[in-house]
C-alpha cells in the first residue's frame, strides 16, 4: 500500500508540473487515478480508499496549494464511489468503464465542491467541457490500469505480491 501511495503521489506531483494539455483551466489527465483503479481491482476497497485518501492529503500538502484538498477529495471520493459500485458489475477486462464513469463523477464532485466554496451554481456551466476532457482522460487511465493489472496477472499467476 505504501508503494502504491508513493507512486500515486509522485505521478500526481509530476503531472501538476506539466503544462495544461488543453486550454481549459484545471483540466488534467488524472494519471494518479491509474494507481487508484489498479488498487481497487487488485486489493480490498478499504486499502484502495486509504491509498486515495493518503494521496489527496499528501498531494495537497506537498503541492503548497491547500485549496486543492477540497476539490481533490470531493472528486476522488465521487469517482471512488462510482468505481466501487461498477466494480461489482464489470470484470477486470472492463476497468476502462470505471475510468470513464469515474472521471465523470470526479468532475461532478469537483464542481459541487466549487459551487459550495464559491457559493454559486454558475460553475456548472463548465461541466460539459470538463466531461468531454475528463471522460477521454478517464478512458486512458482506465485502459492503463486494466493493462497493468493484466500484465501483473501474467507475471504473478498465483496472485499479486
Amino acid at each position: 500500500m505504501a508503494l502504491l501511495t508513493a507512486l500515486a503521489l509522485i505521478i500526481f506531483m509530476v503531472e501538476a508540473q506539466l503544462p495544461d494539455v488543453v486550454p481549459i483551466p484545471g483540466v488534467k489527465l488524472g494519471l494518479a487515478n491509474i494507481v487508484t483503479l489498479f488498487a481497487l481491482f487488485a486489493m480490498t476497497p478499504g486499502e484502495a480508499l486509504m491509498i486515495l485518501l493518503a494521496r489527496v492529503i499528501l498531494g495537497s500538502l506537498f503541492s503548497g496549494q491547500p485549496m486543492i484538498f477540497f476539490y481533490s477529495l470531493a472528486g476522488g471520493l465521487a469517482a471512488f464511489a462510482v468505481s466501487l459500485a461498477l466494480r461489482r458489475v464489470v470484470g477486470r477486462g472492463q476497468i476502462w468503464v470505471c475510468g470513464v464513469v469515474g472521471a465523470a463523477a470526479h468532475n461532478l464532485g469537483q464542481l459541487v465542491a466549487a459551487a459550495l466554496i464559491a457559493r454559486t451554481a454558475a460553475v456548472f456551466f463548465y461541466l460539459p467541457f470538463l466531461l468531454v476532457c475528463g471522460m477521454a482522460a478517464g478512458l486512458f487511465t482506465g485502459l492503463a490500469a486494466q493493462a497493468l493489472l493484466h500484465k501483473l496477472a501474467k507475471l504473478f499467476p498465483q496472485g499479486h505480491p
